[in-house]
């Protein structure tokens, strides 16, 4: 099954390209890349296209002009743009373990949406990947990621996990079932049955609408949390704003009472 892979960035191309080199050995061959830039330079441009000539990776690069944190519209426009049937949606900071793409394959069902995690890294450790971490796999085993700053947590489980293990885990978590924008998945026709994104929400929690308004359609969440796995790479965030994501949680409380299964905020905007 063909996928798009649909993951936003704004002027972190470090980042953005020891992402791309984790999809470059993915185990699923059959998908592309949307990459959803918020107005970042040239100089992400310039990654892009040099990893993609490296690569042989099938990468679309969707711009809109900086006019502040937009992302719920630049993801509205990838949706539109990406040409399978399944989205898998992540972010320009997440580098994916290669059977990522794997793990939302096997796992995706009709009138259903897969809901992962991240494993959030310090920055030091962030910084020291380089890579042949990333190809080798090595920036994923434990002992390594120790080796190199990673603090010891029962989070780290995720990494560990067997696939018997990951199942189990996945069925008992107490984590709620929430879409996560860093590591979901979802059918481009479910995605646009809800009209995408709110595009009034900033960040904080608006991929968790987007997923309560499926939820309202009738789409049943799943857990992928210890089988698909991407570590976070850390950065600072200046976009963090408590009054804006009060407003969201606000907006995402009135979804969830009023049973909306679409915002008028969305794609057909576009």
């Amino acid at each position: 099954m063909k996928v798009s892979v649909i993951m936003t960035t704004y002027n972190s191309p470090v980042w953005l390209e020891k992402v791309l080199w984790g999809y470059s050995v993915q185990t699923h061959k059959d998908f592309e890349i949307v990459i959803g830039d918020d107005g970042s330079t040239d100089e992400t441009r310039e990654v892009i296209e040099r990893v993609k000539a490296q690569t042989g990776l099938a990468i679309r690069h969707i711009w809109q002009e900086d006019k502040g944190f937009r992302k719920c519209r630049i993801l509205n426009k990838c949706i539109l743009e990406a040409d399978s049937d399944y989205l898998v949606f992540t972010d320009g900071d997440c580098i994916p373990r290669r059977d990522f793409l794997a793990v939302h394959v096997a796992e995706a069902r009709p009138g259903t949406y897969l809901s992962g995690g991240y494993h959030k890294l310090p920055m030091a450790t962030s910084e020291q990947i380089t890579k042949d971490d990333i190809i080798s796999g090595r920036c994923f085993d434990l002992a390594w990621l120790k080796a190199h700053g990673l603090k010891r947590s029962h989070k780290n489980l995720k990494l560990t996990a067997t696939p018997g293990q990951a199942k189990l885990l996945n069925r008992i978590t107490p984590t709620a079932c929430n879409f996560k924008g860093s590591n979901g998945s979802v059918w481009k026709r479910d995605a646009l049955a809800v009209n995408g994104f709110d595009e009034r929400m900033p960040w904080g929690g608006l991929d968790r609408e987007f997923g309560v308004r499926l939820i309202n359609s009738g789409i049943r969440p799943k857990h992928v949390r210890y089988n698909a796995i991407v570590i976070h790479l850390d950065h600072p965030r200046g976009y963090k704003d408590p009054d804006k994501v009060a407003a969201n949680k606000a907006l995402r409380v009135r979804s969830e009472k009023e049973r909306l299964t679409r915002t008028e905020h969305g794609i057909d905007q576009l």
